[in-house]
C-alpha cells in the first residue's frame, strides 16, 4: 500500500492541485511559476495543496510540450562568500519581479566543471544563463551561443568572447585606492594581485601603477605580489611583502578576501593595523564591515551587477537578434578604518 502511495504523489499534476486548492489551472500557474501579482491568501491555499499532494513541477516536461521556462540558470564557483551572495541577491530580486525563478549551479571552485552543466542548462530547464564563474572558458560559451541560447557574463570580461557582459570600473577602482593612500602620506604601497588570466586583475593592477607614475613614485616591482584572489594567498603574499628589506608602509588588495588573509598575516606578525600597516581592500563584502579594524575598501555594486545582468539576459530572451552589450558600473571609495598615515608622518605632525 505505502508502494502504491509514492507513486500515486509522483504522478500528481497541476489539475489536481488547481482541483484540491480550488482555483483554475491558470492560478495555479502563476503561483507555481513565482509570479507576483496574486493574491497572498490565493498564493498560500494553492501552496497548501500543492504540498498536501506532493506536487513536483515536472520542467523539462513544461518544456517538451512547447511552453518556455520561466527560470533561469545562474553559475557561481561557490555560496562561501559575499561577493557571490551580493551578486546573487540582486539576480533573485530581479527575477522575482519578472516572474522568474531562480536555478543555481555551483562549480565548487573546479575549472572545468562548468562544462558538465551545458546539456543540463541549455535543455530547457531554464531559458538563460548567468555566468560569474572565473576563467569560463570561451568554447563553454560559445557552445551555448550555437544553440541560441542566451548567455551574460558578470564580471568575468573576456574580450575575446562575443557575449553580453557586466562589470565595473575595475582601472579607476584601483588607481582610486592606491592614490587614497598617497594622499595619507604613503610612498612604499605593496599590492597583491588577483588573478592575473582575469580581466578584473591586470585592470586593478594597471590603475595601481598608475597612480604611482602620476604621483612621481617609482613603481618598485618586488611590493607586487601575484596573488588569486583567495584568503590564503593573501596571508601568504603579506608574509612575503613583511619579510623584504623595507616591508611596505600599505598594501591595496585586489579584493577583500585577500585583504582579510592579509591582515591575519600583519596580525601573526604583531604589527597593528593601521598604525604599523594600512591596509585596503576590494568589493565590499558584508565581511569587510565586521573584521576588525573595519577595511578600508573599493565598493562594487554586487546586487546592481545581478540586477542589470537579469535585465539584459531577459532583452536576449525576448529578442534573440539583440547585438550584446556591455554595461560597465561604477565603483566607490569606502574609507573605514584599515588606512592611516605612516607612523613617521603621524610622529612628525
Amino acid at each position: 500500500m505505502q508502494r502504491d502511495g509514492s507513486k500515486k504523489q509522483q504522478n500528481v499534476t497541476i489539475y489536481d492541485v488547481a482541483s484540491r486548492a480550488g482555483f483554475s489551472v491558470s492560478t495555479v500557474s502563476r503561483v507555481l511559476n513565482g509570479f507576483e501579482f496574486v493574491r497572498e491568501s490565493t498564493r498560500e491555499r494553492i501552496l497548501e495543496a500543492a504540498g498536501e499532494l506532493g506536487y513536483v513541477a515536472n520542467l523539462q516536461a513544461r518544456s517538451l510540450a512547447g511552453g518556455r521556462s520561466r527560470y533561469i540558470g545562474l553559475l557561481v564557483p561557490g555560496l562561501d562568500n559575499g561577493y557571490v551572495g551580493g551578486i546573487s541577491q540582486g539576480v533573485d530580486r530581479a527575477l522575482a519581479s519578472a516572474g522568474y525563478g531562480l536555478m543555481l549551479f555551483t562549480t565548487h571552485h573546479h575549472r572545468g566543471q562548468e562544462l558538465g552543466y551545458i546539456d543540463t542548462i541549455a535543455n530547457g530547464l531554464t531559458a538563460g544563463l548567468l555566468i560569474t564563474v572565473p576563467l569560463v572558458p570561451k568554447s563553454y560559451v560559445e557552445a551555448l551561443q550555437q544553440q541560441q541560447f542566451p548567455v551574460v557574463l558578470i564580471d568575468q570580461a573576456d574580450t575575446s568572447i562575443r557575449s553580453s557582459v557586466v562589470d565595473t570600473t575595475n582601472w579607476q577602482g584601483g588607481y582610486t585606492a592606491t592614490e587614497h593612500l598617497i594622499h595619507l602620506g604613503h610612498r612604499r604601497i605593496g599590492f597583491i594581485t588577483g588573478l592575473m588570466a582575469l580581466r578584473s586583475a591586470t585592470d586593478r593592477l594597471a590603475g595601481y601603477k598608475m597612480a604611482l607614475k602620476d604621483h612621481d613614485i617609482p613603481v618598485d616591482e618586488s611590493l607586487i605580489v601575484e596573488g588569486d584572489y583567495m584568503r590564503e594567498m593573501g596571508y601568504a603574499a603579506t608574509r612575503q611583502l613583511l619579510t623584504s628589506e623595507q616591508r611596505p608602509t600599505a598594501i591595496v588588495a585586489a579584493n577583500d578576501f585577500t585583504a582579510l588573509g592579509a591582515m591575519e598575516a600583519i596580525h601573526d606578525e604583531g604589527l597593528g593595523i593601521p598604525s604599523d600597516i594600512s591596509i585596503i581592500g576590494f568589493d565590499d563584502i558584508p565581511e569587510a564591515r565586521v573584521v576588525h579594524p573595519k577595511l578600508s575598501t573599493v565598493r562594487l555594486p554586487l546586487e546592481q551587477m545581478g540586477r542589470v545582468a537579469v535585465e539584459l539576459l531577459l532583452e536576449q530572451i525576448d529578442d534573440p537578434d539583440l547585438q550584446p552589450k556591455h554595461i560597465t558600473l561604477s565603483t566607490q571609495l569606502i574609507e573605514r578604518q584599515s588606512c592611516a598615515a605612516p607612523k613617521a608622518l603621524s610622529i612628525l605632525t
